[in-house]
């Protein structure tokens, strides 16, 4: 008996191109897989450089900010405004309190007192008060002079002071708070007068302080005076009024209706009530003046 053998590897022409197919589709999953996996890899290398160019992005652009950023300068803590409070980290309470310390012409003098005003917190204090300024008579004071005086300690009896219409500039230089103008300029309104009829008249010379004219009175009097002819204000004339100093023809012309209206001064201290009358002139005024009372 005779066998006839089948081959298995004889394929049809079909199942040729099948197993061909599926070799392909094999070969091509294979490549894929290998591709995808070196791309992921290379992706992850290549978000990790991407992370580290934008961290170093990141630090450049911080620096610039930083290079940008306003530089703060010394400043007054006494000038602080909205704004600059604003840019320093206060509070606007913060801000308020020192606002309205500032109102009442107060002035801060130590970084001790700024938190005082403000109650800003001890951390915002410290990060903020060096940069503080005073000015140099608040942080350096200096010494206060001490002035010489050179009138005596002990008050000088009439007999002892200098005569005030006798005196030289350079005697009443030797006053604390005169100087050579001030002293020759006393001098020169003593001659103008012809002499002083009253220590009242210091008042007329510019420049001279009630305090000085104190000082004047503790070394010097008025031993000879300066004689003046009074004029009587109840029957005086336009004319005669206008000669006495710090009254001009309308302050008189309102002295003489005034003294028509009353019938005649009672005082001499009824001229204050008088129209446009210098009433801060009156005790020089009435070195001029007197009074015949009327019946």
């Amino acid at each position: 008996m005779k066998y006839h053998i089948r081959s298995h590897f004889r394929f049809s022409n079909k199942q040729r191109s099948g197993i061909f197919l599926l070799l392909a589709t094999i070969v091509v999953l294979q490549l894929t897989i290998y591709v995808v996996s070196n791309t992921a890899e290379d992706f992850e290398k290549d978000n990790e450089k991407l992370k580290a160019f934008r961290s170093e992005i990141d630090s450049l652009k911080t620096l610039a900010l930083q290079d940008k950023a306003p530089e703060i300068y010394p400043f007054n803590p006494n000038f602080i405004t909205d704004y600059k409070g604003y840019t320093l980290g206060m509070t606007n309470e913060e801000i308020d309190r020192l606002l309205e310390f500032r109102k009442k012409d107060q002035w801060i003098n130590s970084t001790r007192q700024f938190q005082q005003v403000t109650k800003v917190s001890d951390s915002l204090l410290a990060k903020i008060s060096p940069l503080f300024k005073f000015p140099d008579w608040v942080t350096n004071p200096k010494p206060k002079k001490q002035y010489r005086s050179y009138s005596n300690d002990k008050s000088k009896t009439f007999e002892q002071k200098k005569d005030l219409n006798t005196a030289t500039a350079e005697e009443l230089k030797t006053v604390n708070g005169l100087g050579d103008k001030l002293s020759q300029r006393i001098v020169k309104y003593r001659k103008r007068l012809g002499g002083f009829s009253s220590e009242e008249q210091l008042n007329e010379v510019y420049g001279l302080s009630g305090e000085v004219i104190n000082n004047i009175k503790k070394d010097f009097a008025l031993k000879t005076p300066k004689k003046i002819v009074k004029v009587d204000l109840n029957v005086a004339t336009s004319e005669e009024l206008v000669k006495i100093p710090h009254i001009d023809y309308e302050i008189a012309h309102n002295i003489i209706e005034q003294r028509t209206l009353r019938e005649g001064y009672k005082s001499l201290d009824e001229l204050t009530k008088v129209k446009e009358f210098p009433v801060d002139k009156f005790e020089i005024i009435k070195l001029y003046l007197k009074l015949q009372q009327i019946d």
